[in-house]
């Protein structure tokens, strides 16, 4: 990104910079035999499945040319596309990073620098996965979560610890992610056919009932407290059930998890065949979704699937504690 000078705004540079990107610290070599691939150059604010996918075969295409993948993009969907990548990546051998600036590498102060080399630090690694490195931590892809828009350390690991961390060393805090030389297939592809609603006081059943109608494939719902949806709404989520038309129930409250049957009005919408997310992420439970759609899941299996832990993005076993 850099300042238009016609806008004073930030936008995307017309040029391919991958290797005006190697240019922020030579000595990267030091580290890794490195060569760039440009894919595309777009606000992050702006990426689909599309981009996903193509990411996606990219890395599949080179698999065994390299021993890890540093992708840089825009901080505004990044955790969206860990997470997403996360999925259609599964079980990889090789450490994929994603890795990004709050302030444009063109800036005197600009965080570019550190989070590039220390990307390429965590790519180096004998790990195996998807993963966020920003400022001093190593997150999880399918946990990581942008939690400011201005802060240099903007994103956190979302209802879990970190999986490392970095300062003069390096530390990591999970050996559930370790390299590997099996074989290795993905599994691509993404159904954007995906609505999200958030609860307000007077929303109508006919308003989820005419999204339904509109052929939408998948429903998040944000909803009240521990995943609570007002009796009037019952309908609405039993026409999504015959319909087959799986709603995944997550909270509005940050940082929360959802445990429904706490109250009689989580309870009662928990007997109409919604998903409750757990401790997911809005941007994990989402592409997880996506993802499962794409894959031709029976309607029957999404919530099972759903409640899967396939890459550390759930833990059901944490609402039991609740629960009793």
């Amino acid at each position: 990104m850099h300042k238009s000078k016609t806008t004073g705004a930030l936008d995307v540079q017309n040029k391919q910079i991958s290797d005006w990107l190697l240019k922020l610290e030579p000595r990267l070599a030091d580290i890794a035999k490195i060569t760039t691939e440009f894919i595309d150059n777009i606000d992050s604010t702006n990426i689909t499945h599309v981009l996903w996918e193509k990411l996606v075969q990219k890395i599949n295409d080179n698999y065994t040319r390299y021993d890890g993948f540093l992708i840089t993009m825009g901080t505004n969907t990044l955790a969206y596309a860990s997470s997403a990548l996360s999925f259609a990546l599964l079980k990889i051998g090789k450490p994929v990073v994603l890795t990004g600036a709050q302030i444009p590498a063109e800036g005197i102060s600009s965080d570019a620098h550190n989070n590039l080399v220390n990307g390429v630090r965590v790519a180096s690694m004998k790990l195996g996965g998807v993963f966020v490195v920003f400022g001093s931590k190593i997150i999880l892809g399918c946990r990581a979560k942008k939690i400011s828009e201005s802060d240099l350390d903007a994103f956190k690991t979302f209802n879990n610890r970190d999986f490392g961390e970095i300062s003069i060393g390096i530390k990591i805090n999970d050996n559930n992610h370790l390299g590997h030389t099996k074989k290795f297939t993905p599994k691509n592809g993404f159904d954007d056919n995906v609505v999200c609603l958030t609860l307000i006081p007077g929303l109508k059943n006919e308003h989820i009932i005419g999204i339904i109608n509109n052929g939408v494939r998948g429903l998040v719902i944000r909803a009240y407290g521990s995943g609570d949806i007002p009796y009037d709404l019952l309908p609405s989520l039993e026409y999504a059930r015959n319909k087959k038309v799986p709603v995944v129930v997550t909270t509005q409250c940050p940082g929360g998890a959802t445990i429904m049957g706490l109250n009689d009005v989580g309870l009662k919408a928990l007997h109409t065949g919604v998903i409750q997310a757990f401790d997911m992420s809005m941007e994990t439970m989402s592409t997880k979704l996506m993802w499962l759609l794409k894959q031709k899941t029976p309607y029957e299996k999404i919530q099972i699937k759903m409640h899967e832990n396939m890459c550390g993005e759930v833990d059901i076993n944490r609402a039991k504690v609740f629960l009793n």
